[in-house]
């Protein structure tokens, strides 16, 4: 059809020339109304007409038109134009006035219909030669145009996802900031967003597939321009075009994938992600300026679609919800960029290297962006040859020690994807400086495992936890070098089939099984590499006790990784760290103990060992604090034994399974007896449930006559008293074998006769007779052990007892009675003959004493007063006391008698037997009190006096009052000279208390205390457990209460009229006194161990309590500064000095983590949690310094011109004290003393003399070790390669610009130490600090410990940090639009001249040179003085 005859629908012959030229006057900006019926007419042509007249006119966009062998007809459009008078600036006016008529937000879906084949007339029109004579192009048009289809396309459910996605996560994650702009600002911005979505119209579904039509169109147009027409000298229209095609890449799925290739035919382009992409690859051609210009254009837009963020010119970008159709366009981009650095190669690859730094630098905390971005890099660096490769593992490297803590965070996922990759074959073209940064031994070794002592808990944890998942991966090469790290001297574990040089090729990186085949051979080894090891397994351990909760739970998992992949020995305390953290405070740590265990145990199942760290930490877990802990611990306990009890055959062999639950109930019945009363917790919990089903019992049973005979007895005696019917005829027969035979186990004997008295109800009335009988014949035989006989006894109760408690009782004193006789008639004849203890059977005699004592508890009325004297002459003998007396004399301890001589043995079990008797007779107990008292105090047999303590303690809870006058006694054990009875007095005083049989009175807090610095660690550290976890909960102000009267009580002072008068004898006085400077550390560690569990009122009461009941005591002269006093009040003084005394309100960091960056982003949850706790810090530090200057400060005043005045030495402490509280109120010195300026101006004057006094006192005592010292060490480094000349011109013509982590030397890694000779560093360091601290010496001026004074760069001493990473970066991520360079020395960026990219600067680093130190002595500067 005839072009002219096409275009008559648009009435351009209507069309008033003053409207087109207002038009083109305001630049198309605005659009002038157009006549009303000529707007009806064209409209009503419809939408054919618009296609009618782009058909037309399609043909004239080749190069030889549509008129090839047509001479009659003009081949130019334009002629054709000018022949009929069709003005091309009237043509432009009225496509432009449909296009900004359908670019409003209001427009109806026929409008943007209109609007999008307006606008791709007018770039087909521009795509005609002869378009740019004819001026027709016009810069805002196009640009108009080329964006109709962001335009146009309904925004309303994108701008509700965008509100939605700002508030849900925000612009960097987890810790992002909200956005601040000013209250009106916000107002108006919301009414207009209102306005907005109030003036939305809804869009059929048929005019939502029309406008995706005329979009598919409109860029059918845009990509056929591109092709012909440059955009070489429009930079604008380039930018806005790589940002239209940017963000209609996620204008709708593509269903499968994508290709990318230079030939493709626009017209069978149909999606609008290809059509996008198409147009990315045509804005890299040549005929659109610069080709390396152009595709650093093109990745940087692609940078956040990768990055999952929305970038607008402006502003920070936002992150985009990861949903199905975010991530399917991310992938899309990423084989774009891939598609493009295939095609161009070299070209591309300085870009792609740069494009990889800048997502690392846009990263954001939240892991699943992380996890995504790591993919990414990992995907792209695949694309890479070798030498650029290592060139930016040697770029991660410094990026893996920046400040930002996400940083470093994202390096670890990084390595963790490099990881999963094939190792690379060095090639010839990677100089041999950079072939180490290929393997995968150095991301591990360097990368990796550096970041394990992070300041940050959560790198740290991260690394542990992605260090665990490197024994999972499939390369030996890997698994090799986490060997090596934890690898000790003299043996090495070498992976079979390994090459010898220490590496592997490329076809023997894969593991073939899942567990890696080993084999040990000898080799000699260098002590380092073994240090290094211990170190390193060290560090590990000390990660599981970490105070962050994440760390300790990651730690877990790197150590049962490396236990199961037999990296690190299988040993019991390994494996002992497993189980205690199963009783770890944090819960999810316990869940996370559990679980290694439960993963060790199915990997492991064949080790006794790991089986015993199963159950040491499982089996309690059902006691647990938390239910959910209790849960789990159950599940697994089912899962591992109860259902694998199947019925026994002899013709199946067990499998794995069953033969691991029989295994770990064996040990319960022998080795891990300790844990039977946890199992039987599981039990009680089961039986409610309705666990035991009789089929689960006829299982058991079957297995009563295997080789698991005692583990099935076991689990029947905890199994028979939930079942209402058992199979009485298999128990019956059991207890007939043991009746018969002599080799039955003592623990089953146990079991069985507690089956017996779980089922008696259950026998007959013969049976149950017939059983007695047989009871009553081993009892009386006395040839069983101590175990079986309390087992009989208690069997021999549940045989006799009935409804009928008077029948019951008869049946015991008949049958019990009998057994007291006859142990009676024993005594008697070894105690009352005269050749008795010469023929004594040890045992028999100890047999006999355990049966008199456990039977006379049934039967307390057929105890005589026969029977008492007997055991007290097991005690002493007859001969030893008084004449006329035949009973024990009062207050005299047992062992001041002669020496009695039955075995140590045999009076240990007589106190136990005179104990039970005292339980049944309180005139007993009245009366042998004052005995067992003396004995505790006097006694010299362990074993007497530890069965003492235990009775005593059984007593207190039957006879409270009786027992009360003698708890001093009781507790001054615990101070005794043997652990065990130490140990065992805490324990049951703790019971007691716990009970409220005993109460918090004289002196019993101050010895509780006291074990806090018991000589044996784990006696420490089980009262600690006692007093913070069982007896502080009780009482939370028991802390608080006590805690002034230590610092008398323990410097034995008791000159004051209220503390520290509680009655107590000198020898519980020097017993329990910490006086002296010898035992200052384990004072200052209880007041340390007080403070840290108080709250902030309470430290803040304290602190009063201590003005008003010691500083002001001495200050009115009420106490006596004399030798005593002083030492009180320099003790009281350092005491206020303790950082534990500072509120921790004041104290802690406000919000975020100690060690966290400043600078990172935080939600609002997190944001206002800081505001409240800025807020009540200021609080706090306000009522805090009120309180300071009206009662502590004239105090203090009083007391220094007191002690001036005396000339005491205490002088100096108090200086001390005043140096340390000024920290916090430097500022505020004169405002304390704002009545008397001359005194605050004195006060600070003293304070800067005793400053400089302890600064030249602690300059002499290091004057030699800094004389001495040398910092030399070995050191290595990684060098850089040379720069290609090609890459330094690109950059320098490109402006294109780099981020970089600052790094210390301007030509690539500086000079590092290895990470033998880091980790040995750090061990002496802490060596060191352990030391000082046990020597107590502590630097004032600096205050680090004085043994590390040489190694602590003061504040002050110098303006350069001696660390590798800087604290204040100055870096400017740009990709050279519309940000500021990154600039290095003076101004300007440098390329160095041995490196593939650039080294960047902060504009305060200087290239730094050797570090000078000034080090002089006190005396040298006094030379030079004079």
């Amino acid at each position: 059809m005839d072009p002219i005859a096409a275009l008559q629908f648009l009435k351009l012959n209507k069309l008033s020339s003053a409207w087109v030229d207002t038009l083109w006057d305001y630049e198309f900006t605005e659009a002038e109304p157009l006549d009303a019926t000529t707007e009806e007419q064209i409209t009503a042509s419809g939408e054919k007409a618009f296609k009618r007249l782009y058909s037309c006119l399609l043909p004239y966009t080749t190069d030889n038109g549509p008129s090839v062998g047509r001479e009659d007809v003009p081949q130019s459009v334009w002629a054709l134009f000018g022949e009929n008078g069709v003005s091309a600036k009237s043509l432009v006016a009225v496509l432009s006035y449909f296009v900004l008529k359908g670019k409003a937000k209001t427009a109806s879906g026929q409008q943007r219909v209109t609007a999008l084949q307006a606008a791709s007339l007018y770039l087909l029109l521009l795509g005609i030669p002869g378009s740019i004579a004819n001026q027709v192009f016009h810069q805002v048009v196009f640009d108009t145009c080329s964006d109709m289809a962001c335009h146009c396309w309904p925004q309303d459910s994108g701008k509700k996802r965008k509100k939605d996605t700002q508030k849900n996560s925000q612009a960097d994650g987890k810790r992002s900031k909200p956005h601040r702009r000013d209250n009106e600002e916000m107002d108006v911005d919301e009414d207009e967003e209102q306005e907005e979505e109030e003036e939305v119209l809804h869009l059929s579904s048929q005019d939502l597939v029309k406008i995706r039509d005329g979009v598919v169109l409109l860029l059918q147009s845009l990509l056929r321009l591109l092709h012909k027409f440059s955009l070489k000298d429009k930079p604008q229209s380039i930018n806005n075009c790589a940002q239209i095609f940017t963000k209609l890449i996620y204008f709708e799925p593509v269903i499968g994938g994508l290709t990318f290739s230079s030939g493709q035919d626009i017209s069978t382009l149909k999606t609008i992600p290809e059509l996008s992409f198409c147009g990315l690859r045509l804005l890299c051609l040549p005929s659109h300026g610069d080709e390396k210009e152009c595709l650093r254009r093109v990745f940087h837009r692609l940078l956040y679609v990768i990055l999952m963020m929305s970038k607008a010119n402006r502003g920070r970008p936002t992150l985009l919800a990861p949903s199905p159709a975010v991530l399917g366009s991310r992938d899309q981009a990423l084989h774009f960029v891939c598609h493009m650095v295939d095609e161009l190669k070299d070209t591309a690859l300085p870009f792609l290297q740069i494009l990889l730094q800048h997502i690392c630098f846009e990263m954001v905390e939240k892991s699943e962006y992380r996890s995504q971005g790591s993919q990414a890099v990992g995907m792209l660096l695949s694309r890479m040859p070798c030498a650029d490769y290592a060139a930016f593992i040697r770029w991660l490297f410094d990026y893996s020690r920046h400040s930002k803590m996400v940083y470093r965070l994202f390096s670890v996922d990084v390595v963790m994807v490099l990881l999963e990759q094939a190792e690379r074959t060095p090639e010839d073209s990677v100089a041999p400086e950079l072939v180490p940064l290929l393997a995968h031994k150095f991301l591990i070794q360097n990368l990796l495992f550096g970041r394990r002592t992070d300041i940050s808990p959560t790198v740290r944890s991260h690394t542990l936890a992605c260090l665990a998942q490197c024994l999972e991966l499939p390369s030996l090469n890997t698994t090799r070098a986490v060997h090596t790290l934890f690898y000790s001297s003299g043996t090495q574990t070498v992976l079979e089939g390994s090459s010898s040089d220490g590496t592997l090729g490329a076809h023997q990186t894969q593991k073939t099984y899942r567990t890696l085949p080993f084999k040990t051979v000898n080799i000699t080894s260098s002590d380092s590499a073994g240090y290094e090891a211990k170190e390193n397994l060290a560090l590990l351990m000390r990660h599981v006790a970490d105070p962050k909760t994440n760390v300790r739970k990651s730690a877990l998992q790197a150590l049962t990784g490396l236990l199961n992949h037999s990296v690190i020995p299988m040993t019991s305390e390994n494996l002992a760290v497993l189980s205690e953290r199963c009783r770890d405070p944090a819960l999810s740590v316990k869940k996370k103990a559990l679980q290694c265990l439960g993963d060790l145990l199915s990997t492991k199942s064949e080790s006794g060992l790991v089986q015993r760290a199963w159950l040491q930490g499982v089996v309690p877990a059902v006691v647990d604090s938390e239910s959910s802990v209790q849960e789990k611990a159950l599940e697994a306990m089912e899962e591992v034994l109860l259902r694998q009890v199947k019925p026994y055959s002899i013709h199946h062999h067990l499998d794995s399974a069953q033969r691991l639950a029989w295994d770990l109930l064996g040990l319960l019945c022998h080795e891990c007896q300790n844990l039977s009363r946890y199992f039987g917790r599981a039990f009680a919990v089961w039986s409610k449930q309705n666990r035991f089903t009789p089929r689960f019992v006829t299982n058991l049973v079957s297995h009563t006559e295997t080789e698991h005979a005692a583990a099935a007895w076991m689990l029947l005696s905890k199994v028979a008293g939930c079942c209402p019917t058992m199979p009485c005829s298999k128990i019956l027969e059991a207890w007939d074998h043991m009746a018969s035979s002599k080799d039955v186990e003592v623990t089953t004997c146990c079991h069985i006769l507690r089956v017996i008295g779980d089922i008696c109800e259950q026998l007959n009335e013969d049976t149950r007779d017939r059983m007695v009988a047989d009871l009553m014949s081993w009892l009386k035989g006395f040839d069983m052990s101590l175990e079986v006989i309390s087992a009989s006894m208690e069997t021999l109760f549940q045989l006799g007892r009935s409804e009928d408690i008077k029948q019951t009782q008869a049946f015991l004193n008949q049958h019990c009675g009998e057994l007291v006789s006859v142990c009676e008639a024993y005594l008697s004849t070894i105690l009352l003959s005269e050749t008795g203890a010469q023929n004594l059977n040890q045992d028999l005699m100890v047999k006999h004493l355990h049966t008199l004592g456990v039977a006379s508890l049934h039967c307390p009325a057929r105890v005589g007063r026969r029977t008492v004297l007997l055991v007290e002459s097991v005690l002493t003998p007859h001969t030893d006391r008084p004449a006329g007396s035949d009973e024990l004399p009062a207050c005299v301890p047992l062992s001041q008698f002669r020496a009695n001589s039955l075995p140590t043995k045999v009076r240990a079990h007589g106190v136990i037997t005179l104990g039970k008797l005292c339980l049944q007779h309180e005139d007993l107990t009245q009366k042998y009190l004052p005995v067992f008292a003396r004995e505790l105090e006097e006694g010299s047999e362990v074993a007497v006096r530890n069965n003492v303590v235990v009775i005593m303690c059984d007593l207190c809870v039957r006879y409270t009052n009786m027992v009360d006058r003698y708890i001093p006694n009781i507790s001054a054990c615990l101070r005794d000279n043997q652990p065990i009875i130490r140990e065992q007095t805490l324990i049951m005083l703790t019971n007691l208390l716990q009970e409220e049989f005993v109460k918090w009175k004289g002196s019993l807090f101050f010895r509780f205390m006291a074990v806090l610095v018991d000589p044996v660690p784990t006696i420490a550290s089980l009262c600690e457990y006692c007093l913070v976890h069982l007896l502080l909960k009780k009482n939370p102000t028991m802390f608080s209460q006590h805690f002034i009267e230590c610092i008398f009580h323990f410097n034995s002072y008791s000159k004051h009229k209220t503390y520290n008068r509680f009655p107590q004898t000198d020898r519980e006085r020097v017993q329990f006194s910490l006086k002296g400077p010898h035992n200052r550390e384990k004072r200052f560690r209880i007041y340390r161990f007080l403070l840290e569990h108080v709250t902030d009122a309470q430290r803040f009461n304290i602190t009063n309590k201590i003005n008003q009941s010691i500083l002001a005591c001495f200050a009115d002269a009420e106490l006596p500064l004399d030798s005593d006093g002083a030492d009180i009040l320099a003790e009281t003084f350092s005491v206020l000095s303790l950082k534990e005394m500072k509120l921790q309100a004041i104290s802690s960091p406000a919000g975020g983590a100690t060690g966290e960056e400043p600078e990172e982003e935080e939600n609002m949850a997190t944001m206002a949690k800081a505001v409240l706790q800025a807020a009540h810090k200021k609080v706090v530090s306000q009522v805090q310094k009120k309180a300071f200057i009206e009662n502590i400060i004239p105090i203090i005043i009083a007391l220094k011109n007191m002690l001036v005045k005396e000339r005491s030495p205490v002088l100096r402490d108090l200086m001390a004290y005043l140096q340390v509280t000024m920290q916090d109120y430097g500022s505020e010195v004169k405002d304390f003393f704002s009545g008397d300026e001359q005194l605050a101006s004195e006060l600070e004057y003293d304070l800067k003399m005793f400053e400089k006094e302890r600064e030249m006192e602690q300059q002499m005592i290091h004057c030699s070790l800094r004389r001495d010292s040398n910092p030399g060490t070995a050191l290595g480094s990684v060098q850089t390669s040379p720069a290609p000349d090609r890459t330094s011109r690109l950059i320098q013509r490109s402006g294109f610009t780099t981020p970089q982590p600052a790094p210390p030397s301007p030509r690539g890694l500086p000079p590092r130490r290895s990470l033998a000779q880091t980790d040995r560093r750090r061990s002496q360091l802490l060596s060191l600090s352990v030391n000082t601290r046990q020597s107590g010496r502590v630097d004032e001026r600096t205050g680090y410990p004085s043994g590390l004074r040489r190694t602590v760069i003061a504040k002050g001493e110098v303006n350069d940090r001696a660390i590798s990473t800087p604290v204040d970066e100055d870096f400017s991520v740009t990709f050279g639009e519309g940000f500021s360079a990154i600039l290095g020395d003076q101004g300007n960026s440098s390329v160095t001249g041995d490196g593939s990219y650039l080294h960047v600067l902060s504009h305060e680093q200087q290239t730094p040179g050797p570090r000078q130190w000034n080090v002089q002595s006190p005396l040298q500067q006094k030379k030079k003085k004079h």
